[in-house]
């Protein structure tokens, strides 16, 4: 009896039988299905990464606190003296309301849930009104304080100085408020694909509720803590604008601060 194999029989079986094992191998490595069952190694899905916050979308943010300290910036404008302000001095403060009448006329509701370019160029423009007329006092403040003015008083010193301090705190805040993501209405839609600054309540879940998002207070207290430590906190800045705003808001606060007390401290004396 012959026992010689056909052609393309026996001699292709071990070759089989390494391939799958192989497969089976394959299948263990990857946590799969084995070969013959439903779906194979293909069918195991790869573990999808969780949903930035950042990208969620959220209810619209309330306008009420970003309106009440922009009016606050407004009069603490009309607080400082004469030598320190744009003249006319009404034209400035002036200016600045008219444009958040503008600005919640062609968006009455209560939560800011509308964006336009028209609304976008004018929210700039109030906050760049708002940075303009205290960097000219800031200025006309240490330009007099460099050569031995800077007011009658200790007092007097001390309380024009905080009050260029504290507008250039809502002034950053502002700018802060507005770039971050877009603004505050795209913010809420989740567009943004990165964020510009880093909170804690986006670093890890458990700290806040799944929808939460920064509102105007939050990017305050952000240019307030920048103000007087002269350094993050507990908010980082990602993006290079963002690192640059804070160093510069960092830089005008120092040198107010130093000039401000060293002369009031000189004037006591």
């Amino acid at each position: 009896m012959s026992t010689e194999h056909s052609p393309g029989d026996t001699p292709h079986e071990p070759a089989e039988q390494l391939h799958t094992r192989l497969d089976r191998i394959e299948a263990l490595l990857v946590g799969g299905a084995g070969p013959g069952q439903a779906g194979g190694a293909a069918a195991v899905a790869p573990p999808t990464r969780p949903k930035p916050v950042w990208l969620t979308e959220t209810e619209a943010e309330q306008r009420w606190a970003v309106t009440v300290v922009i009016l606050i910036a407004v009069g603490l404008q009309l607080f400082l003296p004469d030598r320190l302000v744009i003249h006319p001095r009404w034209m400035m403060p002036a200016l600045e309301v008219g444009l958040l009448v503008a600005i919640v006329a062609m968006n009455p509701h209560r939560r800011m849930d509308r964006s336009t370019r028209v609304l976008r160029v004018l929210s700039l423009a109030l906050v760049a009104a708002i940075s303009l007329t205290n960097g000219w006092s800031a200025v006309k403040l240490v330009r007099d304080l460099v050569h031995g003015g800077g007011g009658t008083g200790a007092l007097a010193l001390l309380g024009t100085g905080g009050a260029v301090w504290a507008t250039n705190v809502i002034a950053f805040a502002l700018w802060y408020w507005e770039w971050d993501r877009g603004g505050p209405v795209a913010r809420a839609r989740g567009t943004a694909e990165y964020p510009d600054f880093l909170f804690p309540q986006m670093q890890q879940q458990g700290l806040a509720p799944a929808d939460w998002e920064p509102g105007f207070l939050d990017y305050l207290y952000v240019a307030y803590t920048n103000a007087t430590a002269f350094s993050p906190t507990d908010t980082m800045p990602l993006s290079l604008w963002a690192k640059l705003l804070m160093l510069l808001q960092s830089a005008v606060s120092l040198l107010t601060v130093v000039l401000v007390v060293a002369r009031a401290v000189n004037i006591l004396q």
